[in-house]
């Protein structure tokens, strides 16, 4: 999901810039160019730091800017398939729920969210299992597994993440614990069980 690595690319430095100190113009460029953009073999680039730039910068006759070479760590998120992920939930829809999973935005449509018929109320977002009663509300965290990716190089929010909520150890942190809970209650009956079965 996350990872750091030394990137390499080149930046246009605008006349006007110049007499200013060269590493903090190199530093806020790239920062603002580069960081919530998507490179395809990498993923989102988060945040970039130790910039620094490369050799000496290019003038283009008839342009008037500097190209100069830069090099920075860039903190990288990329979503894989079947990657467990936590996240929280930032809205819900009549078609399910999205949530943040990092920098980005995926969606948990209905049909994935619990083993169970839902009722979705958009207007109040919240979703209810019609059997089990467990709901899910916008704020909640939750743990699911990627099932979709769709990275969208040209716009970050155009790509598409799709996850499931439907197998074991995953959906709203609440519904977690409470299967724990109930792994745990059922080991101490099946133990008080036991222990009576011997007294006998």
């Amino acid at each position: 999901m996350y990872s750091m690595t030394r990137l390499a690319d080149t930046i246009r430095i605008l006349p006007e810039r110049f007499g200013e100190n060269l590493d903090k113009v190199v530093e806020e460029i790239v920062q603002k160019n580069f960081e919530g953009t998507m490179r395809k073999n990498y993923g989102i680039i988060v945040a970039a730091d130790n910039i620094s730039p490369v050799g000496d910068g290019i003038i283009i006759h008839g342009d008037g800017a500097m190209y100069q070479r830069v090099a920075f760590d860039a903190l990288l998120f990329k979503p894989s398939l079947q990657e467990v992920v936590d996240g929280i939930v930032c809205e819900i829809v009549e078609f399910g729920a999205f949530c943040h999973i990092g920098p980005i935005d995926a969606l948990i449509h209905m049909s994935q969210i619990m083993n169970d018929y839902v009722e979705v109320d958009a207007e109040n977002e919240i979703i209810t299992g019609k059997e089990k009663k467990q709901t899910l509300r916008k704020g909640d965290p939750v743990r699911a597994r990627i099932v979709a990716v769709s990275l969208n190089e040209l716009s970050v929010r155009e790509s598409k993440i799709g996850l499931t909520m439907r197998q074991p150890s995953l959906g709203s942190h609440d519904w977690i614990h409470e299967t724990d809970e109930d792994i745990k209650k059922d080991k101490k009956d099946k133990k008080v069980k036991k222990d009576k079965k011997k007294d006998k």
